[in-house]
């Protein structure tokens, strides 16, 4: 499981010109799932991600999480963070769940967040989507579990 996680002053999630997810600050979140993700890194990864400090506090250190500061979240599946290049010129996905394994984990991740205190809201899974992202920064981290 991957997440890129982004540290964000604005997010939001559109489909066919609607707008389907919003947060003035926090966190969005891509989160690729492997073939053999499971359950237990989702948990693993949401705890983690609360409680991640990479927020400021008063004096400009990061000594704040997401809960600290009352931040949002928006989590976008993201198939891509599985990409192959090593080989020819056209990714490969192969490492990538097929979408029966991947959409319940990204729900039981975003569930995971809200049940850590996080308000979470998500993309629509397979949906072609309009992602913007006010970088706060820039501030992106890649975790994997």
């Amino acid at each position: 499981m991957r997440a890129l996680i982004q540290r964000v002053k604005s997010g939001k999630v559109s489909v066919d010109h609607q707008t389907i997810a919003e947060i003035k600050h926090g966190l969005v979140i891509l989160l690729g799932i492997g073939q053999f993700d499971t359950e237990g890194q989702a948990h693993f990864l949401a705890e983690k991600i609360a409680a991640l400090r990479i927020f400021e506090d008063e004096e400009g250190k990061f000594n704040l999480s997401i809960l600290d500061k009352g931040g949002a979240a928006i989590v976008v599946s993201q198939f891509t963070l599985y990409a192959d290049t090593r080989k020819g010129r056209r990714p490969s996905f192969t490492e990538a769940a097929r979408p029966e394994i991947a959409e319940p984990l990204v729900g039981k991740f975003a569930e995971y967040l809200r049940i850590q205190g996080i308000p979470t809201q998500t993309g629509i899974f397979g949906a072609h989507m309009l992602v913007e992202i006010e970088n706060d920064g820039p501030f992106t981290i890649l975790l994997e579990k």
